[in-house]
């Protein structure tokens, strides 16, 4: 079956994609099931829906785009809308969590207010600095922002559980002007966050915006991958990270195959949180 399980659109604030184009390009390219899966980062954005124009306006000043999370009503109404309008595609409610240790509490209220068919746990920031930014790399050496990272990442499943897959799980990769940083010597904790993400029947995702941001790996990494499948991970979803057209199922079915060639079985869509295997 041919879907994409992280899709972003105009309600992300570094999206200009129209939510409805969206899902009729994804019925044009001859997807059967897609994914909402736009963004919330506490720490670093805010909620707009209380937010009158002329405050959003003075929240731009200085940013490329005003730092907005999802206006959560019309977000959710647009997603019911589309469902009933286009009842050839399976169209999924989502979002992604962009979550911090600090900002667990208020991911958990957002979580509790709505029905969620899946939810990705991304780290996007740590202590609400950037990584594309490299505000979070300055002052720490390479081995110091990676190991932050991860700890990051392992601190926040370990008291937030309310997830579906982990995004994008070795994003630093993506940002990391010093190079590769050696898989060994991330191995120990990238052990520690796969088996609390297993233990707690959670999964991971692989996320193919790898291939347009060039980077010479997969994303996860294929040894991450490899690591998760001999710790017994099976919950895996495949999404393109979009936010433009020519983004949207990019790479999917060439992901399928590389999964398989790494010894996995089956690639997951979700319904209510629950997850449903398909064969690779």
């Amino acid at each position: 079956m041919f879907c994409d399980y992280h899709v972003h659109t105009h309600f992300s604030d570094d999206s200009e994609y129209i939510m409805e184009d969206v899902i009729k390009d994804a019925i044009h390219m001859g997807m059967k099931e897609i994914c909402i899966t736009d963004h919330v980062d506490y720490g670093i954005k805010v909620d707009q829906e209380n937010l009158t124009q002329e405050e959003i306006i003075e929240l731009s000043k200085g940013h490329e785009f005003a730092p907005l999370n999802v206006h959560y009503p019309r977000y959710f109404k647009e997603i019911k809308r589309l469902q009933e309008e286009y009842p050839q595609i399976s169209i999924k409610q989502g979002m992604e969590f962009g979550i911090q240790t600090h900002t667990i509490p208020m991911f958990q209220k957002l979580f509790n207010r709505y029905d969620f068919d899946f939810i990705i746990l991304s780290c996007h920031q740590v202590e609400d600095k950037e990584f594309w930014t490299q505000d979070f790399q300055k002052g720490r050496t390479q081995k110091e922002y990676n190991e932050r990272y991860y700890q990051e990442i392992l601190d926040v499943i370990k008291s937030y559980k309310d997830y579906s897959v982990l995004g994008h799980l070795d994003l630093i990769t993506r940002y990391d002007e010093a190079g590769i940083f050696p898989f060994e010597n991330i191995k120990d904790i990238v052990t520690k966050i796969l088996k609390t993400v297993i233990e707690n029947g959670k999964g991971i995702e692989v996320n193919t915006s790898s291939h347009r941001y060039g980077l010479k790996d997969l994303t996860p990494s294929r040894d991450i991958l490899k690591l998760y499948k001999e710790l017994g991970g099976k919950i895996i979803t495949i999404g393109s990270d979009s936010h433009q057209r020519d983004h949207l199922g990019a790479y999917i079915e060439e992901t399928k195959q590389e999964l398989k060639s790494l010894g996995f079985q089956y690639y997951c869509t979700f319904e209510k949180m629950k997850p449903i295997f398909h064969l690779l």
